[in-house]
Protein backbone atom coordinates (compact mmCIF):
# COMPACT_ATOMS: atom_id res chain seq x y z
CA UNK A 1 0.00 0.00 0.00
CA UNK A 2 2.85 2.50 -0.46
CA UNK A 3 4.64 4.04 2.79
CA UNK A 4 1.59 2.41 4.35
CA UNK A 5 0.01 -0.48 2.63
CA UNK A 6 -2.76 -2.97 2.80
CA UNK A 7 -3.57 -6.47 3.94
CA UNK A 8 -3.63 -9.26 1.64
CA UNK A 9 -7.12 -10.20 2.03
CA UNK A 10 -7.20 -13.62 -0.19
CA UNK A 11 -4.01 -15.14 1.33
CA UNK A 12 -4.84 -15.70 4.66
CA UNK A 13 -5.01 -19.18 6.27
CA UNK A 14 -5.99 -20.48 9.64
CA UNK A 15 -5.01 -16.96 12.29
CA UNK A 16 -6.86 -14.69 9.58
CA UNK A 17 -6.44 -11.52 11.30
CA UNK A 18 -2.73 -12.04 12.31
CA UNK A 19 -1.86 -12.93 8.73
CA UNK A 20 -3.41 -10.49 7.22
CA UNK A 21 -1.63 -7.90 9.36
CA UNK A 22 1.52 -9.61 8.86
CA UNK A 23 1.05 -8.49 4.83
CA UNK A 24 0.29 -5.10 5.73
CA UNK A 25 3.37 -5.20 7.78
CA UNK A 26 5.68 -6.47 5.14
CA UNK A 27 4.26 -4.08 2.74
CA UNK A 28 4.04 -0.96 4.51
CA UNK A 29 7.94 -1.94 5.12
CA UNK A 30 8.25 -2.19 1.60
CA UNK A 31 7.20 1.39 0.80
CA UNK A 32 8.86 3.20 3.64
CA UNK A 33 11.95 5.10 3.61
CA UNK A 34 14.27 7.24 6.41
CA UNK A 35 14.23 10.47 4.89
CA UNK A 36 17.16 11.26 7.32
CA UNK A 37 19.25 9.09 5.01
CA UNK A 38 18.08 10.80 2.42
CA UNK A 39 18.74 13.96 3.77
CA UNK A 40 22.79 12.65 4.02
CA UNK A 41 22.96 11.26 0.95
CA UNK A 42 23.47 13.77 -2.65
CA UNK A 43 20.76 15.27 -3.85
CA UNK A 44 19.43 14.74 -7.34
CA UNK A 45 21.40 18.05 -8.65
CA UNK A 46 24.44 16.49 -7.21
CA UNK A 47 23.63 13.11 -9.10
CA UNK A 48 23.41 15.52 -12.09
CA UNK A 49 26.95 17.37 -11.94
CA UNK A 50 28.41 14.01 -10.79
CA UNK A 51 26.83 12.10 -13.77
CA UNK A 52 26.15 9.01 -11.89
CA UNK A 53 23.42 7.06 -13.02
CA UNK A 54 21.39 8.97 -15.51
CA UNK A 55 21.17 12.67 -15.56
CA UNK A 56 18.20 14.69 -16.00
CA UNK A 57 17.57 16.37 -19.13
CA UNK A 58 14.96 19.37 -19.47
CA UNK A 59 11.32 18.42 -20.10
CA UNK A 60 9.90 18.69 -23.76
CA UNK A 61 6.37 19.62 -23.51
CA UNK A 62 4.11 18.77 -26.42
CA UNK A 63 1.24 21.83 -27.42
CA UNK A 64 -0.30 23.44 -23.96
CA UNK A 65 -3.14 23.74 -26.03
CA UNK A 66 -5.73 21.66 -25.00
CA UNK A 67 -8.22 19.54 -27.90
CA UNK A 68 -10.99 20.97 -27.05
CA UNK A 69 -13.39 21.99 -23.49
CA UNK A 70 -11.93 20.44 -20.62
CA UNK A 71 -14.05 17.20 -18.92
CA UNK A 72 -15.59 18.39 -16.04
CA UNK A 73 -12.86 18.51 -13.64
CA UNK A 74 -9.57 17.90 -15.48
CA UNK A 75 -7.16 19.31 -16.71
CA UNK A 76 -5.52 19.12 -20.15
CA UNK A 77 -1.71 17.41 -19.44
CA UNK A 78 0.24 18.24 -22.67
CA UNK A 79 2.34 15.03 -23.10
CA UNK A 80 6.31 15.55 -24.09
CA UNK A 81 9.52 14.10 -23.47
CA UNK A 82 10.91 14.04 -19.81
CA UNK A 83 13.64 12.51 -17.46
CA UNK A 84 11.96 10.19 -15.63
CA UNK A 85 13.64 8.90 -11.77
CA UNK A 86 14.12 9.46 -8.62
CA UNK A 87 16.76 10.16 -5.51
CA UNK A 88 19.49 8.18 -5.76
CA UNK A 89 18.67 6.24 -2.56
CA UNK A 90 15.48 5.44 -3.97
CA UNK A 91 17.53 2.80 -5.73
CA UNK A 92 13.84 1.24 -7.55
CA UNK A 93 13.41 4.49 -9.32
CA UNK A 94 16.80 4.49 -10.98
CA UNK A 95 18.04 4.79 -13.43
CA UNK A 96 16.70 8.25 -14.63
CA UNK A 97 16.03 7.32 -18.45
CA UNK A 98 14.02 9.45 -20.51
CA UNK A 99 10.03 8.96 -21.65
CA UNK A 100 7.87 10.33 -23.72
CA UNK A 101 4.13 10.34 -23.04
CA UNK A 102 1.22 11.75 -25.52
CA UNK A 103 -0.95 14.25 -23.93
CA UNK A 104 -4.34 13.66 -21.19
CA UNK A 105 -6.50 14.84 -19.44
CA UNK A 106 -6.47 14.23 -15.97
CA UNK A 107 -8.68 14.49 -13.11
CA UNK A 108 -7.40 17.94 -11.14
CA UNK A 109 -8.09 16.21 -7.97
CA UNK A 110 -8.29 12.95 -6.46
CA UNK A 111 -11.70 10.91 -6.77
CA UNK A 112 -13.74 12.17 -4.30
CA UNK A 113 -16.49 10.64 -1.46
CA UNK A 114 -18.94 12.74 -3.30
CA UNK A 115 -18.24 11.41 -6.63
CA UNK A 116 -17.50 7.46 -5.65
CA UNK A 117 -20.93 7.47 -3.71
CA UNK A 118 -22.56 8.67 -7.04
CA UNK A 119 -20.64 5.68 -8.86
CA UNK A 120 -22.14 3.33 -6.08
CA UNK A 121 -25.39 4.84 -6.10
CA UNK A 122 -25.69 4.37 -10.15
CA UNK A 123 -24.00 1.08 -10.16
CA UNK A 124 -24.89 -0.93 -6.87
CA UNK A 125 -21.13 -1.33 -6.71
CA UNK A 126 -19.33 -3.26 -3.30
CA UNK A 127 -15.92 -2.71 -3.00
CA UNK A 128 -13.20 -5.46 -2.48
CA UNK A 129 -13.04 -4.08 1.66
CA UNK A 130 -17.01 -4.41 2.11
CA UNK A 131 -16.87 -7.90 1.23
CA UNK A 132 -16.21 -11.22 3.14
CA UNK A 133 -13.83 -13.71 2.35
CA UNK A 134 -15.28 -16.59 0.87
CA UNK A 135 -14.54 -19.96 2.42
CA UNK A 136 -12.15 -20.68 -0.46
CA UNK A 137 -10.09 -17.64 0.29
CA UNK A 138 -9.31 -18.80 4.04
CA UNK A 139 -9.47 -22.59 4.40
CA UNK A 140 -10.40 -23.46 7.85
CA UNK A 141 -11.21 -19.95 8.97
CA UNK A 142 -14.15 -19.80 10.91
CA UNK A 143 -17.49 -17.31 9.51
CA UNK A 144 -16.16 -14.31 12.41
CA UNK A 145 -12.42 -14.51 10.86
CA UNK A 146 -13.78 -13.99 7.36
CA UNK A 147 -15.59 -10.82 7.97
CA UNK A 148 -14.99 -7.69 5.77
CA UNK A 149 -12.44 -4.82 6.77
CA UNK A 150 -9.41 -3.05 6.13
CA UNK A 151 -6.27 -1.48 7.31
CA UNK A 152 -6.46 1.83 8.99
CA UNK A 153 -3.73 3.59 10.85
CA UNK A 154 -3.98 3.79 14.28
CA UNK A 155 -1.35 5.83 16.55
CA UNK A 156 0.29 4.15 19.28
CA UNK A 157 -0.13 6.16 22.26
CA UNK A 158 3.58 7.28 22.60
CA UNK A 159 7.08 7.17 20.85
CA UNK A 160 7.83 3.67 19.31
CA UNK A 161 10.49 2.22 17.16
CA UNK A 162 10.19 2.56 13.62
CA UNK A 163 11.16 -0.75 13.00
CA UNK A 164 7.50 -2.45 13.21
CA UNK A 165 5.02 -1.16 11.30
CA UNK A 166 2.32 -3.46 13.22
CA UNK A 167 2.91 -0.87 15.78
CA UNK A 168 0.68 1.74 13.88
CA UNK A 169 -1.70 -0.27 11.47
CA UNK A 170 -4.62 -2.31 12.67
CA UNK A 171 -6.72 -4.65 10.77
CA UNK A 172 -10.64 -3.30 11.43
CA UNK A 173 -13.23 -5.51 10.69
CA UNK A 174 -16.30 -3.25 8.60
CA UNK A 175 -13.87 -0.80 7.57
CA UNK A 176 -14.33 0.61 4.27
CA UNK A 177 -14.76 3.35 1.76
CA UNK A 178 -18.49 3.90 3.87
CA UNK A 179 -16.36 3.79 7.68
CA UNK A 180 -12.91 4.71 6.58
CA UNK A 181 -12.07 3.98 10.24
CA UNK A 182 -14.52 1.35 10.82
CA UNK A 183 -17.88 1.44 12.60
CA UNK A 184 -18.29 4.27 13.83
CA UNK A 185 -17.24 6.59 11.28
CA UNK A 186 -18.61 7.70 7.89
CA UNK A 187 -18.53 10.43 5.07
CA UNK A 188 -20.83 13.25 7.02
CA UNK A 189 -19.51 16.84 6.22
CA UNK A 190 -16.61 14.63 4.75
CA UNK A 191 -18.19 14.77 1.00
CA UNK A 192 -14.46 16.74 -0.58
CA UNK A 193 -12.10 14.55 0.86
CA UNK A 194 -10.32 11.45 -1.05
CA UNK A 195 -12.38 8.45 -1.19
CA UNK A 196 -10.24 5.63 1.10
CA UNK A 197 -9.82 2.36 1.57
CA UNK A 198 -9.81 1.61 -2.24
CA UNK A 199 -8.51 -1.69 -4.02
CA UNK A 200 -7.37 -1.47 -7.11
CA UNK A 201 -10.27 -3.70 -8.88
CA UNK A 202 -12.57 -0.75 -7.32
CA UNK A 203 -10.51 1.72 -8.41
CA UNK A 204 -10.62 0.13 -12.17
CA UNK A 205 -14.21 -0.15 -11.81
CA UNK A 206 -15.15 3.41 -10.79
CA UNK A 207 -12.68 4.65 -13.78
CA UNK A 208 -14.56 2.27 -16.46
CA UNK A 209 -17.57 3.54 -15.74
CA UNK A 210 -16.44 7.33 -15.61
CA UNK A 211 -15.02 6.60 -18.83
CA UNK A 212 -11.84 7.38 -18.23
CA UNK A 213 -8.81 5.01 -16.64
CA UNK A 214 -5.78 4.83 -14.41
CA UNK A 215 -2.82 6.79 -15.03
CA UNK A 216 0.09 4.94 -16.05
CA UNK A 217 3.33 5.30 -14.33
CA UNK A 218 5.10 7.37 -16.49
CA UNK A 219 1.67 9.34 -16.86
CA UNK A 220 1.38 10.47 -13.62
CA UNK A 221 5.16 11.25 -13.06
CA UNK A 222 5.01 13.72 -16.27
CA UNK A 223 2.05 15.45 -14.69
CA UNK A 224 3.10 15.37 -11.43
CA UNK A 225 6.60 17.15 -12.32
CA UNK A 226 4.64 20.23 -13.68
CA UNK A 227 7.08 20.73 -16.48
CA UNK A 228 10.49 20.61 -14.03
CA UNK A 229 12.95 18.59 -14.40
CA UNK A 230 15.22 16.71 -11.97
CA UNK A 231 13.28 18.59 -9.34
CA UNK A 232 12.71 16.49 -5.56
CA UNK A 233 9.40 17.27 -5.00
CA UNK A 234 6.37 18.42 -7.79
CA UNK A 235 7.03 21.86 -7.02
CA UNK A 236 11.19 22.48 -6.63
CA UNK A 237 13.86 21.12 -4.60
CA UNK A 238 12.58 22.95 -1.25
CA UNK A 239 10.01 20.97 1.15
CA UNK A 240 8.72 24.24 2.44
CA UNK A 241 9.58 27.44 -0.11
CA UNK A 242 9.29 30.39 2.17
CA UNK A 243 7.99 28.24 4.96
CA UNK A 244 5.17 26.94 3.51
CA UNK A 245 3.24 23.84 3.57
CA UNK A 246 2.71 22.92 -0.60
CA UNK A 247 1.09 19.30 0.60
CA UNK A 248 -0.72 17.13 3.45
CA UNK A 249 2.06 15.27 5.40
CA UNK A 250 2.96 14.14 8.70
CA UNK A 251 4.28 16.95 10.87
CA UNK A 252 5.82 16.05 14.86
CA UNK A 253 6.45 12.44 16.52
CA UNK A 254 5.70 10.09 13.51
CA UNK A 255 3.54 7.87 14.28
CA UNK A 256 2.17 8.63 17.52
CA UNK A 257 1.55 12.59 17.56
CA UNK A 258 1.02 14.47 14.08
CA UNK A 259 1.43 17.78 15.40
CA UNK A 260 -0.75 19.04 12.38
CA UNK A 261 1.57 22.44 11.42
CA UNK A 262 -0.16 21.79 7.85
CA UNK A 263 -3.45 22.60 9.32
CA UNK A 264 -4.35 18.65 8.93
CA UNK A 265 -4.01 15.61 10.69
CA UNK A 266 -4.85 13.00 8.69
CA UNK A 267 -6.90 13.59 5.54
CA UNK A 268 -7.37 17.01 4.25
CA UNK A 269 -10.51 17.74 1.74
CA UNK A 270 -9.32 17.71 -1.80
CA UNK A 271 -7.80 21.19 -3.21
CA UNK A 272 -6.03 22.54 0.11
CA UNK A 273 -2.63 23.03 -0.96
CA UNK A 274 -0.99 24.53 -4.11
CA UNK A 275 -1.89 23.18 -6.98
CA UNK A 276 1.37 22.09 -9.33
CA UNK A 277 2.38 24.05 -12.67
CA UNK A 278 -0.36 21.89 -14.79
CA UNK A 279 -3.04 22.82 -12.49
CA UNK A 280 -3.05 19.54 -10.69
CA UNK A 281 -3.79 19.72 -6.38
CA UNK A 282 -2.33 17.04 -4.18
CA UNK A 283 -0.20 14.82 -6.55
CA UNK A 284 2.15 14.80 -3.21
CA UNK A 285 0.82 13.50 -0.07
CA UNK A 286 -2.51 13.34 1.13
CA UNK A 287 -3.23 10.09 0.00
CA UNK A 288 -1.65 7.27 -2.26
CA UNK A 289 -2.93 6.84 -5.79
CA UNK A 290 -2.99 3.50 -7.64
CA UNK A 291 -1.44 3.33 -10.98
CA UNK A 292 -2.20 0.76 -13.72
CA UNK A 293 1.79 -0.42 -14.67
CA UNK A 294 2.66 -4.11 -12.42
CA UNK A 295 5.51 -3.25 -10.11
CA UNK A 296 9.32 -4.47 -10.44
CA UNK A 297 11.85 -2.85 -8.83
CA UNK A 298 13.88 -3.61 -12.11
CA UNK A 299 11.63 -1.76 -14.12
CA UNK A 300 13.60 1.31 -14.75
CA UNK A 301 16.59 -0.89 -15.45
CA UNK A 302 15.27 -2.51 -18.13
CA UNK A 303 13.90 0.73 -19.53
CA UNK A 304 16.98 2.63 -19.56
CA UNK A 305 18.81 -0.48 -20.90
CA UNK A 306 16.89 0.16 -24.58
CA UNK A 307 18.74 3.20 -24.66
CA UNK A 308 17.30 6.24 -26.12
CA UNK A 309 13.42 7.84 -25.63
CA UNK A 310 10.71 5.48 -24.78
CA UNK A 311 7.44 6.04 -25.78
CA UNK A 312 4.49 5.54 -23.23
CA UNK A 313 5.78 2.94 -21.45
CA UNK A 314 2.65 0.87 -19.74
CA UNK A 315 4.76 -1.05 -17.24
CA UNK A 316 5.86 -4.94 -17.34
CA UNK A 317 3.84 -7.59 -18.42
CA UNK A 318 3.89 -8.81 -14.80
CA UNK A 319 4.47 -7.98 -10.66
CA UNK A 320 7.43 -8.93 -9.22
CA UNK A 321 8.36 -8.07 -5.91
CA UNK A 322 11.21 -10.21 -4.65
CA UNK A 323 10.16 -9.34 -0.97
CA UNK A 324 6.72 -11.24 -1.76
CA UNK A 325 6.94 -12.91 -5.32
CA UNK A 326 3.61 -14.95 -5.08
CA UNK A 327 1.57 -11.23 -3.82
CA UNK A 328 1.21 -9.20 -7.05
CA UNK A 329 1.17 -5.93 -6.60
CA UNK A 330 0.51 -2.27 -8.99
CA UNK A 331 2.24 0.59 -7.93
CA UNK A 332 1.28 3.56 -5.95
CA UNK A 333 2.24 7.12 -6.40
CA UNK A 334 2.35 10.92 -4.61
CA UNK A 335 2.79 9.76 -1.00
CA UNK A 336 0.26 10.56 1.61
CA UNK A 337 -0.40 12.09 4.91
CA UNK A 338 1.89 9.52 6.78
CA UNK A 339 5.28 11.01 4.74
CA UNK A 340 7.21 12.45 7.91
CA UNK A 341 10.84 14.21 7.57
CA UNK A 342 11.79 11.59 10.35
CA UNK A 343 10.37 7.81 8.11
CA UNK A 344 9.23 8.22 4.44
CA UNK A 345 10.58 9.54 1.77
CA UNK A 346 7.79 8.77 -0.73
CA UNK A 347 6.24 11.74 -1.34
CA UNK A 348 9.01 12.63 -3.80
CA UNK A 349 7.75 13.34 -7.38
CA UNK A 350 10.32 10.69 -8.38
CA UNK A 351 9.49 7.93 -5.58
CA UNK A 352 7.55 4.62 -6.31
CA UNK A 353 4.94 2.88 -4.08
CA UNK A 354 3.80 -0.38 -4.59
CA UNK A 355 0.62 -2.57 -3.10
CA UNK A 356 -0.97 -5.85 -3.18
CA UNK A 357 -4.00 -5.29 -5.72
CA UNK A 358 -6.49 -6.89 -2.83
CA UNK A 359 -5.35 -3.97 -0.83
CA UNK A 360 -7.20 -1.46 0.56
CA UNK A 361 -6.39 1.43 3.35
CA UNK A 362 -6.99 4.29 4.59
CA UNK A 363 -4.62 6.46 3.33
CA UNK A 364 -4.61 4.89 -0.58
CA UNK A 365 -7.19 6.16 -3.41
CA UNK A 366 -6.82 7.34 -6.78
CA UNK A 367 -7.64 10.21 -9.59
CA UNK A 368 -8.25 8.95 -13.55
CA UNK A 369 -7.10 10.11 -17.15
CA UNK A 370 -8.46 10.29 -20.19
CA UNK A 371 -6.92 10.20 -23.44
CA UNK A 372 -8.13 13.31 -25.68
Amino acid sequence: MSEPGAPTRRRAGGGLACALLAALVRTLSSQAGDRRATAAGPSSHDARAAGTDGAFGPTIALSAVPPGPAPPGMVWIPGGEFSMGGDPQLSDARPVHRVSVDGFWMDRTEVTNAQFSAFVEATGYVTLAERDLRPEDAPGAPPEMRAAGSAVFTPPPGPVPLDANSRWWAYVRQASWRHPRGPGSGLAGRERYPVVQIAYQDAEAYARWAGKRLPTEAEFEFAARGGLAGRRYAWGDEARPGGRFMANTFQGSFPDHDTAEDGWRGLAPVGNFPPNRYGLFDVAGNVWEWCSDWYRPDTYAVLAARGGVVHAPAGPQASADPEEPRVPKRVHRGGSFLCSSSFCTRDLVGARGRGDISTATDHLGFRCVRPP
